[in-house]
């Protein structure tokens, strides 16, 4: 968000914390529209991304940020409870604000859709056998996403950050 903020892009932020998006939106130059949102909800998506009032719904730029890491430790040591929080943030989250941006990017015939995955979704590593899963994840949408809108107009990218600074940055601010 600061780095678009720095280009002067205004920004829609969601994210399921009100009071770190009214901190980040304070702490921003440009206008900024704060959405209470929760990525794994699909239908509190949809109505979010439906309810852009005008000037703010055709959205240019989608940056999926939301993600988590829970529940490291050897695989059978794990809470499945964790297992399910983890792949309804980073993979059912990411598909659910995908589906419901990507038809107006189409329609306009432009748009970049930029998710945020790891190098743990290449490289696995001990006690992370279902974050690393659900990043490999990341990546195989990322790839299959870029070869449904060939031709269309809209770009895809992932970003891959080091395991080190993932818990920092796959927090709950997801700016769309």
């Amino acid at each position: 968000a600061e780095a678009f903020a720095a280009e002067g892009c205004r920004l829609v932020l969601a994210a399921r914390r009100r009071d770190r998006l009214e901190d980040l939106a304070a702490a921003l130059p440009v206008p900024t529209l704060p959405v209470d949102l929760d990525v794994r909800d699909r239908s509190a998506v949809d109505a979010a991304i439906g309810r852009l009032p005008p000037g703010w719904a055709d959205v240019d730029v989608l940056v999926n940020n939301a993600g988590l890491a829970v529940g490291f430790g050897p695989l059978p040591d794990n809470d499945p409870a964790d297992w399910d929080r983890m792949i309804d943030t980073n993979v059912t989250g990411l598909l659910n604000v995908i589906h419901a941006v990507l038809p107006g990017m189409l329609a306009r015939g432009r748009g970049h859709i930029v998710n945020i995955g790891s190098i743990a979704g290449r490289e696995t590593y001990p006690n992370g056998a279902v974050y690393c899963a659900s990043k490999a994840a990341v990546n195989r949408i990322t790839a299959g996403l870029r070869m449904d809108v060939v031709g269309s107009g809209v770009k895809v990218s992932v970003i891959e950050m080091l395991p080190e600074i993932v818990p920092l940055l796959d927090a709950d601010v997801a700016a769309l």
